[in-house]
């Protein structure tokens, strides 16, 4: 049987942001990151795989492999993925669903102080944070990210090289059949929507 790893906590007392995002379109990189936590299946330990990605290009911009859903984990991932930009002086929002680590205090603080404007789904609905449950779902099932990992090395090792393989040499259809890479060089192709079509 199937066992649901919840990821997510949104019954909490910590602020939560309201949706910027829900009519916009960016039209370039680096204006909306959207951030998301997914479950990786190890024998040593369960697994957390935090992510940040670029809302434009579809570029994994940061990461951070933990045993934990800790705040700092997910910060850890936001970190790298600000230290990935090429583009520094474009105004950030950044989005994601509700869950604590995005409303603590730690991960607010942070983002006030670097100038990124939070944004979060209002009512859970997936379709709010269609690229990053998208991403989730390829990086599983096309990277082999849902498979079992024997250990923490490991499961780390495949997820560096499936990051590598999707932001390198994946194409996508969203993206004019670029790369995400490329597209996030590029920046000049029309955005496609992504929360009524998937790619």
């Amino acid at each position: 049987m199937k066992t649901h790893h919840i990821t997510t906590l949104s019954k909490h007392q910590f602020y939560k942001f309201p949706n910027l995002i829900k009519n916009l379109f960016p039209t370039a990189p680096e204006q909306v990151f959207v951030a998301d936590i997914t479950y990786i299946d190890c024998q040593e330990k369960p697994l957390y795989l935090h992510l940040v990605t670029d809302l434009y290009s579809k570029k994994l911009m940061g990461f951070e492999l933990s045993d934990n859903l800790k705040a700092e984990s997910s910060l850890n991932a936001l970190k790298m993925a600000l230290n990935n930009r090429i583009y520094p002086n474009q105004t950030l929002i950044h989005h994601s669903d509700r869950g604590i680590q995005y409303c603590s205090k730690l991960y607010t603080e942070f983002t006030s102080k670097n100038n990124i404007r939070m944004s979060m789904t209002n009512n859970g609905d997936p379709y709010e944070n269609a690229v990053a449950e998208r991403i989730n779902r390829t990086l599983k099932h096309e990277f082999g990210l849902k498979n079992k990992f024997p250990n923490y090395k490991i499961a780390l090792k495949a997820t560096k090289q499936a990051v590598h393989i999707y932001n390198n040499i994946r194409l996508h259809l969203s993206c004019n059949m670029l790369t995400p890479q490329k597209a996030h060089l590029k920046a000049n192709f029309k955005y496609k929507n992504w929360t009524k079509t998937y790619n």
